[in-house]
């Protein structure tokens, strides 16, 4: 006895809410590529990444979506914050990182997408897998991860090992090619050291090393006559 595949027309409460948060997912990643501040897009990529952690609540891998709020949220989001700040990357609108092919990169993002949309429905069109619990444990994700897919695991440590030792070395000003240190040019004096900003170093001389009647420098020259009544 089989079990009766689910009409598309009534889906139920599970479904509904995979495809709500589906939704926020999508609308959220197309906010992170279109914004044009760089912590907005951050923090609108928390908001993706929370998302798909719901889709795997909904599909009863509990493991899966723990790992992606402590990892992916709690890690990856934070690092790339961190890299903004130690790299002083400009967070504002910045004209020179606008890209000319605009209409290129639109139609060969919506190609794409068409693309993979089409091989998904065609591939699993009448497929149905009933959520059961437990599939999503540490214990069946292990085995898949370091049996099966190990390659690809070890791949992508050397690749966030290499994109580590990057931020690493663009924050380091010590390092040849790391970021430039803010020296001020032969000739020049850092802001606020020019020969008109600040008080005059005060005058150690000795009164008697002066010449008669001069002030010290720091001490405007008295235009008043001395008095020579004599007291009277």
């Amino acid at each position: 006895m089989t079990e009766a595949v689910p009409s598309y027309l009534s889906p139920t409460g599970q479904e509904l809410v995979f495809l709500l948060l589906g939704a926020v997912a999508v609308g959220s990643a197309l906010l992170v590529v279109t914004t044009r501040q760089l912590v907005h897009a951050a923090l609108w990529l928390v908001v993706c990444f929370g998302a798909l952690a719901g889709g795997y609540l909904v599909l009863t891998a509990e493991f899966v979506a723990w790992v992606q709020v402590l990892i992916y949220v709690g890690a990856v989001v934070v690092l790339m914050l961190f890299g903004i700040m130690l790299t002083r990357a400009p967070i504002g609108r910045s004209t020179d990182l606008d890209s000319g092919n605009r209409l290129v990169a639109a139609l060969v993002a919506v190609a794409t997408a068409a693309i993979l949309v089409t091989v998904v429905i065609d591939g699993f069109r009448t497929a149905y897998a009933p959520l059961t619990p437990g599939q999503g444990a540490a214990k069946e994700l292990g085995a898949s991860v370091f049996a099966t897919w190990v390659l690809p695991f070890e791949a992508l440590s050397v690749l966030l090992l290499a994109a580590l030792i990057g931020a690493i070395v663009l924050s380091r000003t010590d390092i040849p090619g790391g970021a430039p240190s803010h020296t001020s040019a032969p000739g020049t004096s850092p802001p606020g050291t020019g020969p008109h900003t600040g008080p005059p170093p005060p005058d150690n001389t000795p009164p008697s090393a002066r010449p008669n009647g001069a002030a010290p420098p720091d001490q405007p020259k008295s235009t008043t006559p001395p008095d020579q009544s004599g007291g009277h």
